[in-house]
């Protein structure tokens, strides 16, 4: 008799395979910036930078540390921002959250997505520096960035844990 495919005991994948899914998810996300959408503000958040949170706050051990400076250079290939903003910053926000993920002992979702809130509100903030000269008026568009990307988190946190009960289990 064999065991079907939905089954709760279905063989779990490897790492290696859990982790290219994660990545793949992460730069799916990152093209999220090339659909064509008109707009006269630039609201649109780092899709690729909530889904790599979301990632690396549902489960550490999926993404190592070092997997958002190539994940980060992908999304600047793509984004339209400096080369190489990205992927420091991306890199910077990943350690930011290992460090915090290592001082908490217990953590819940609001933590989690106080802790995506202040990496996504600093990549922000460092991508416009990198980006725009300091005497550009964009702070209150920034700052509804900003707004836009909290809002959007647990939804990012949600496709992550749909994508890993779902296809990550072998489903």
């Amino acid at each position: 008799m064999t065991v079907p495919r939905t089954s709760k005991f279905a063989e779990p994948i490897s790492a290696r395979r859990r982790s290219s899914i994660a990545a793949a998810t992460v730069m799916a996300a990152s093209l999220v910036t090339l659909v064509p959408v008109v707009a006269t503000l630039p609201l649109l958040p780092p899709f690729g930078l909530l889904i790599l949170l979301g990632w690396r706050l549902r489960s550490a051990e999926i993404l190592p540390v070092w997997a958002a400076a190539p994940l980060g250079l992908f999304d600047d290939l793509f984004s339209g921002q400096p080369l190489g903003s990205a992927m420091s910053l991306w890199t910077l926000a990943v350690i930011a959250v290992d460090i915090v993920d290592h001082r908490l002992v217990w953590r819940e979702f609001r933590q989690d997505w106080l802790i995506a809130g202040g990496a996504t509100a600093a990549f922000l903030v460092g991508s416009r520096l990198a980006a725009t000269p300091l005497r550009a008026h964009v702070d209150v568009v920034l700052l509804l960035q900003i707004v836009v990307s909290l809002a959007l988190y647990p939804l990012a946190a949600v496709i992550c844990a749909r994508i890993d009960e779902r296809g990550l289990r072998g489903r």
